[in-house]
């Protein structure tokens, strides 16, 4: 009950604060003047912010953007031994070094290395902490181009990237990361600039305890969908998360915003009608995944559990079954991969929900930007089935939706699912591959494709029971998560550039009214079964055989 009460108090507030913070989003992020700071960068980089782009030079100009972000990181993590606060860690490795920097710039933070015992303060500060902001800013610049194409008329300019990207990082991710990192440091998250210090014990013996800029770190690693961990605990670690409001309070991150770009495409759309149905299928969603993930952990399977009352291994004890439940569910529901428990020590269908979330797209609600235009795909998907059905073109915001338009659409829904199951395929065939794997059979067969899911996904969660640390893991898992990042962005971009062209056509009794009981029902479904129909046989042959043996 206890656990259920805390879901409620912050599903409650969440859907309380989405309402002026989408209103905000929306009011800064679209239009209006630039501030002085901003010019003052734009004019230091030498971009026009009053020149706007086609969706070709948009993405040209977010690629560029991503490779320099990948070259910084990659200089920064192999020469980090000559640098400032290095707290003596040596340069990492080139094939993990490139890793965690494609890992971070693709907002996955996927960590293949223990962040207390390789990385030091400099290089999460000038490193990952930057690119907390700038690539949970890069999904959200796709989304607004999204946005922007299908309510244009007769324009294929979609923005201007630089000042989408500024906008986002300023005036939205920075300013929501000052107040909440200022809460949770208050609440006991620990923010300082030491390394290894140690101290006698009241035993007699000797504990080194790190310390670090943590609670600066803490809630844009939340806030932005990155998920990266200061410490291998992740938010399991007490420095992180000291409590079990400071525990609330990082759920409530990770979900904030995502959920208040729903509310931010009503009001550039003109229609909150149709922010309240998107997030209708959202909830939906969310709360069959929560509910079946609460079953499956608190089920009795065995004499243990059936002592305890639960699935309590790996679990944080101080927020019990159901809360580290909710902290997993919210975290691959949302792109964001941080963990208050182990992953790996979920009963069988329990990490089964976990994996089935992120196979999802992560729409329920995704992560920042990305969670929105992928529930913007399930939509069009659904508005040209609903159009075939009563015989109609079919139609999204007075736009047609016609066969260059579903082929972007279709492309984009492919990217996913091929990637992960080509590089799963390929772990599992290669004997470098079933090398890293520390359990066999069905439960080492899920780690392999959960671990693959979580890269391409963006997500950054992982089964522990997967040794990721070797060249061959360090370079798929990179490729995975450039491929699984980027190429979806480049079908959203093409789209958002042919959408923009068409003219807006008239709406007739015919039209496909993109609220109501029938759009809900259609949309939920297209958003499962374009999914999880295509992992049917992955998730067979891995948690659900794991959980029948």
């Amino acid at each position: 009950m206890i656990g259920w009460l805390q879901a409620l108090l912050i599903l409650g507030t969440l859907v309380v604060l989405h309402v002026p913070l989408g209103d905000y989003m929306a009011r800064a992020l679209d239009g209006g003047r630039h501030w002085k700071a901003e010019r003052l960068i734009y004019r230091a980089c030498g971009v026009d912010p009053d020149r706007e782009q086609d969706w070709k030079h948009y993405f040209v100009a977010l690629m560029a953007f991503t490779v320099m972000s990948i070259l910084a990181l990659f200089t920064l993590f192999t020469t980090q031994q000559w640098l400032p606060w290095s707290l003596g860690h040596g340069g990492m490795p080139w094939k993990l070094a490139l890793n965690t920097a494609v890992s971070f710039t693709t907002n996955t933070s996927w960590q293949n290395y223990a962040g207390e015992s390789t990385t030091g303060h400099l290089a999460v500060m000038a490193g990952l902490g930057v690119q907390a902001f700038v690539s949970a800013a890069v999904g959200m610049c796709v989304a607004l181009a999204l946005v922007r194409g299908l309510i244009r008329r007769s324009s294929g300019e979609l923005g201007n990237f630089w000042v989408d990207l500024m906008r986002c990082i300023l005036r939205v991710l920075l300013p929501i990361a000052v107040i909440f990192g200022v809460i949770l440091i208050a609440l006991g998250v620990e923010q300082n600039l030491h390394g290894s210090q140690t101290y006698a014990t009241v035993a007699g013996g000797q504990q080194t305890i790190i310390g670090g800029p943590i609670g600066s770190w803490e809630p844009i690693k939340l806030l932005s969908g990155d998920g990266g961990g200061f410490f291998n605990a992740s938010s399991a670690h007490p420095f992180e998360n000291p409590n079990a409001w400071s525990t609330a309070i990082e759920i409530l991150l990770m979900l904030l915003v995502p959920t208040a770009f729903i509310r931010t495409f009503g009001r550039m759309v003109g229609s909150l009608r149709q922010s309240w149905t998107l997030l209708t299928v959202v909830a939906i969603i969310f709360g069959l995944l929560l509910g079946a993930a609460v079953l499956a952990q608190n089920a009795h399977t065995g004499t243990v559990t059936a002592a305890v009352g639960g699935n309590y291994e790996g679990t944080e004890t101080r927020i019990g079954v159901n809360g580290s439940t909710l902290f997993g569910v919210a975290a691959t529901g949302t792109a964001d991969g941080a963990g208050a428990a182990s992953y790996d020590s979920f009963s069988s269908m329990g990490g089964g929900v976990l994996l089935a979330a992120m196979m999802l797209g992560e729409v329920s609600p995704g992560g920042t930007g990305s969670g929105l235009y992928g529930l913007l795909i399930a939509v069009l998907l659904a508005v040209f089935v609903g159009g075939l059905m009563v015989g109609r073109t079919p139609e999204y915001l007075r736009k047609r939706i016609g066969f260059v338009e579903m082929r972007y659409v279709v492309s984009y829904a492919l990217v996913a699912h091929t990637l992960i199951l080509l590089f799963s395929a390929v772990a599992i065939a290669l004997p470098v591959g079933r090398a890293s794997m520390g359990n066999v059979g069905a439960h080492g067969f899920t780690e392999i494709i959960y671990a693959y899911t979580s890269n391409v996904q963006s997500n950054g969660s992982s089964m522990a029971g997967l040794n990721g640390n070797t060249g061959f893991y360090n370079l798929t898992m990179a490729a995975a998560m450039f491929l699984g990042r980027y190429v979806p962005m480049a079908f959203i971009l093409a789209l958002a550039g042919r959408l923009g062209l068409q003219r807006q056509g008239a709406v007739t009794v015919g039209t496909l009214r993109p609220y109501g009981v029938n759009f809900l029902v259609l949309t939920t479904g297209a958003a499962l079964i374009l999914a999880l129909l295509n992992f049917l046989p992955a998730l067979s042959l891995g948690p659900l055989a794991d959980g029948m043996h």
